[in-house]
């Protein structure tokens, strides 16, 4: 089994990265993996801590329509260079914590993704620099309010409310190109979405050097390498799961979100 990097809260209240053990044990490191974090003498037991986000990134870098099934279901030619879009940091949140429906959507949609982390400081690389600004390799789940999208114009909104970037549950270093990602609702036996990473227009590599020419990636910093077909709605309620060979699985619950009450 590969390591998993994973980060933690302890229910003392404190922040830590770690080696995730097949236990379930946490080895703490001294810093983020990335920042050559190292092993210390303290281990979390299961019942010790809660697990985060496996980073907390300045900002997650997403790109749209990199499946050519995704795109033709959304009835939009493929892009010929790569679509981005930025989530603000404070969408992410982490395996098992909720999804909140806001009132201002009527629909709701998931996104099953593979998340690249950031490992160095990358600004203006070639692709085939870009590969060893890679730390490593999680899941997300680009949720999205698609009628907002659609009545925008632009993506801020319907990709930017709290909780819409669910990561993790942790990190792996390495990655098969061939490994299947598949997004899964209610324990339905079949999956919604089902596409190998191989299929991508742009590989990883290709968007962290493409990125780079644009803005500066830092470490921790996370790209999102866009959704295969089979996007569709979720209810309030729903529990959705996307699976990556090689990673393990996301899975959060929709629940309503609390709004302001009004006078």
């Amino acid at each position: 089994m590969a390591q998993r990097y994973v980060r933690v809260q302890s229910h003392t209240g404190q922040l830590h990265y770690g080696l995730l053990r097949p236990d379930r044990s946490v080895q703490v490191l001294d810093a983020p993996p990335w920042l050559q974090g190292q092993p210390m003498e303290d281990e979390l037991s299961p019942s010790q801590y809660s697990i985060l986000a496996p980073c907390a990134p300045s900002k997650v870098v997403a790109v749209g329509k990199n499946y050519a099934d995704h795109a033709a279901e959304m009835g939009t030619p493929l892009p010929t260079e790569p679509l981005i879009f930025i989530k603000p940091s404070t969408t992410v949140t982490s395996v098992g914590a909720p999804i909140f429906y806001p009132s201002q959507t009527q629909r709701l949609d998931y996104e099953g993704e593979l998340a690249v982390v950031i490992g160095d400081r990358c600004a203006q690389v070639l692709p085939d620099e870009a590969r060893a600004k890679i730390w490593g390799y999680t899941i997300a789940n680009d949720i999205t309010a698609r009628d907002l999208q659609k009545r925008d114009g632009q993506w801020t909104r319907a990709k930017g409310f709290d909780s819409f970037c669910p990561l993790g549950p942790w990190i792996v270093r390495e990655l098969n190109p061939g490994a299947v990602l598949q997004t899964f609702l209610n324990d339905q036996p079949t999956p919604v979405q089902s596409a190998t990473l191989d299929a991508m227009v742009f590989s990883p590599d290709y968007l962290v050097a493409y990125i780079s020419q644009i803005m500066t990636l830092l470490p921790g910093d996370v790209v999102l390498t866009g959704t295969p077909a089979g996007v569709g709605p979720l209810a309030i309620g729903d529990q959705v799961r996307v699976e990556i060979e090689g990673i393990g699985v996301l899975q959060n619950q929709v629940v309503a979100r609390l709004e302001p009450k009004t006078a």
